[in-house]
């Protein structure tokens, strides 16, 4: 979830800056700037993921009974997911403060309705349908499946259709609104 916060505010610092007019002069196409501002952060969320993961593990002894093909797929789902909603942020703040205020403002009800913290069933009906809008919700949900079940992809269909529509749209408002400002 940190990467959001990341992805936001190293876009808009690249803004302010003027690094952003250099790179919009190039051939390169707004798509292609969006996703590429995204790959390292990809990397380093799988980084994260396996230490967490690695240090769940070893300290805590939590199993991990799913297939590791299904792991990295989920994962990568949920990092993309959560970058693309850095890169609509970026597009609507107007400076670092304002980016990390907004990054804030969905990082906080992300991990609190996610059922991180608190069960998922038991918050309120309309708290549920709020959290649902979430990518991390969707992915608390499939990382348990496949970590402590050990779920298959046709298990999790349902969540991984819904991060690829998320990340979809996330990329195509950030890739439109981009343009719009900047193009």
């Amino acid at each position: 979830m940190t990467m959001i916060l990341f992805t936001s505010a190293a876009i808009v610092r690249e803004r302010e800056r003027g690094n952003m007019e250099m790179l919009i002069n190039t051939p390169v196409k707004s798509i292609e700037l969006m996703v590429g501002k995204i790959i390292p952060y990809i990397f380093l969320g799988l980084i994260q993921v396996a230490i967490i993961l690695g240090l769940g593990h070893v300290l805590f002894d939590v199993p991990i009974n799913g297939g590791l093909g299904t792991l990295l797929v989920v994962t990568l789902l949920f990092i993309i997911a959560s970058l693309s909603l850095g890169l609509v942020i970026s597009t609507l703040a107007q400076n670092q403060l304002q980016s990390m205020q907004m990054t804030i403002f969905i990082l906080l009800p992300s991990i609190l309705m996610s059922g991180f913290m608190f069960p998922f069933d038991g918050m309120p009906q309309p708290v549920q349908i709020i959290a649902q809008v979430l990518p991390a919700t969707h992915f608390m949900d499939m990382i348990r499946g496949v970590v402590l079940r050990d779920a298959s992809l046709y298990e999790l269909r349902w969540g991984i259709l819904w991060m690829i529509g998320f990340a979809a749209f996330g990329l195509l408002a950030a890739t439109l609104r981009f343009k719009k400002r900047l193009g």
